[in-house]
């Protein structure tokens, strides 16, 4: 566990294979990411004018983009292709991952706020001709 905190475990351009346990923990990501995509795809064909179409749309697209970059990580992980499996690409992966939760969230959280400006607008157009 020691080398995987260090600089040269994530910094090393030229690193060995994944062990084979942690590939398949990487495989059923990348498969549990693939089915997501295809789920979210049926849901955002159905809820396109929806008040969470938008959100379903995003999430979509976050799985699709994330399936490709797994797919992408597990080739060059499996081929051992020097520079291009080297383990700060994880790292940056994850970040991304990180990064568009974050933002997924907080369109999550907007919904509410938009829901209640569409029912005011509602209201306040039911009284003009």
């Amino acid at each position: 566990m020691n080398n995987f905190f260090s600089l040269k475990f994530w910094l090393n351009t030229r690193p060995d294979q994944l062990i084979p346990q942690y590939q398949r923990y990487f495989i059923i990501f990348v498969v549990i990411s693939a089915v997501s995509t295809i789920v979210f795809a049926f849901i955002q064909a159905r809820n396109k004018k929806n008040l969470y179409g938008r959100f379903w749309t995003s999430l979509y697209y976050f799985c699709l983009t994330n399936t490709i970059i797994g797919v992408f990580l597990l080739f060059f992980t499996y081929e051992a292709v020097p520079f291009l499996s080297a383990r700060f690409w994880f790292l940056l992966w994850t970040a991304e991952i990180l990064v568009w939760i974050f933002f997924l969230a907080k369109k999550l959280r907007d919904i509410p706020k938009r829901k209640k400006q569409l029912d005011e607008e509602k209201q306040y157009k039911k009284y003009i001709p």
